[in-house]
């Protein structure tokens, strides 16, 4: 008798989590969707060598797929993804259509098929440009088996099957400068392939309302202490807040960049440093205002036991995807910050285009200061 042996309880979440490291080593994937297979490849690190493979391939069927905060950039009123036809797998098209400061669109733009959203979401999920090169495949075109096949479906429902299996993997004290008593709690899932941490300061009671803070990732601002956001600042004085009221729950996410990962984040920078502001710096590269979901946030805080919380936040997206997903908030306080001459165009733009809870004061220093609520 013949056994066989299956290493994965999800077969098809494998395949996406496969699918995502090969996009982030710039190798292609085949989706098979209903409508066919389709080659598709990221486009960063695409060399002509590369591409010259691909043109053979695609034998003039190619396709460019951008999202909508791209199209309008270049040029375009559109509030959905779309695809430009590739008759040559051309890398300097491709780069002046994806990521060209002052690029038009140069041919008509369809709208995304099903494949080229699923295309897009498993470059979001490899935190890659949000552009891809999409190839369908007749049925005469033999793909080399060393090219991962995913299931499009499997994409589209990576995101949520990750939230109902995140799960705690690692936990143990934690002293911190200001907060002693903290534990950290390490949770698989969320996000991609990245593990979230839950830093529990004091011992908050679970029978009351939990202050709790949602706090993404900054590598510059948390661990450099960067002047061109206030990250840093909200961090460390909501652990010091908690530890001197009864404790609470502070959610490190990792969603640098407001999701987008580093490499995007460092992207977005360059260009803000040529005088684009935050949210018109993403759009160019692609990225709408938040990439950023909080569902697996909410299932984290349900694995501590809690369900109703005190939210420390400015932002008003996280108050409502909390209530979404079953949390009850039952109060919140600003997270203040300081403001400097590096990051008060970025604190501004927040509050004015996206309606976050700042208030710019002067102050002590040469910024002033961002009034919290004590």
């Amino acid at each position: 008798m013949r056994l066989t042996l299956g290493l994965s309880e999800s077969p098809d979440r494998t395949a996406v989590e496969r699918a995502v490291a090969e996009l982030r080593m710039a190798r292609p994937v085949l989706l098979d969707g209903p409508e066919g297979a389709a080659l598709v490849q990221g486009i960063e690190d695409l060399t002509a060598a590369h591409a010259a493979q691909l043109d053979a391939v695609a034998a003039g069927r190619a396709r460019l797929v951008l999202p909508a905060a791209r199209l309008v950039r270049l040029g375009l009123d559109r509030s959905g993804n779309g695809a430009v036809a590739l008759p040559r797998v051309d890398p300097e098209r491709i780069g002046t259509l994806a990521f060209m400061i002052d690029a038009r669109i140069d041919a008509p733009v369809a709208p995304a098929a099903p494949v080229d959203e699923d295309a897009l979401e498993l470059a979001r999920l490899a935190l890659a440009l949000p552009a891809v090169i999409v190839i369908p495949l007749g049925r005469s075109i033999e793909v080399d088996a060393s090219v991962l096949r995913v299931p499009a479906a499997a994409v589209r429902a990576y995101r949520a099957s990750r939230v109902r299996d995140l799960r705690i993997v690692g936990r143990a004290p934690v002293p911190l400068e200001g907060a002693p008593e903290t534990e950290f709690v390490v949770f698989r899932g969320g996000e991609g392939l990245r593990d979230q941490i839950a830093v529990v300061v004091g011992r908050p009671d679970r029978d009351e309302p939990v202050t709790v803070r949602l706090h993404s990732a900054c590598l510059t601002g948390d661990l450099f202490g960067s002047l061109k956001c206030d990250c840093g600042d909200q961090l460390r004085t909501s652990v010091r807040f908690m530890a001197e009221t009864g404790g609470g729950v502070l959610l490190y996410l990792d969603q640098e960049g407001r999701g987008n990962g580093i490499a995007n984040k460092i992207r977005a920078y360059k260009l803000q440093s040529q005088g684009y502001d935050t949210y018109d710096a993403d759009e160019m590269l692609g990225f709408g205002p938040d990439q950023r979901r909080f569902d697996f946030a909410a299932r984290m805080l349900e694995e501590l036991g809690i369900r109703r919380v005190n939210l420390i936040t400015n932002n008003p997206d996280k108050l409502e995807a909390l209530r979404r997903a079953g949390i009850e908030v039952v109060t919140h306080r600003r997270a203040p910050g300081r403001a400097t001459p590096e990051n008060v165009s970025y604190l501004t733009a927040k509050r004015d285009r996206f309606g976050h809870l700042i208030e710019l004061d002067s102050g002590p220093g040469p910024g002033g200061r961002l009034r919290g609520d004590g």
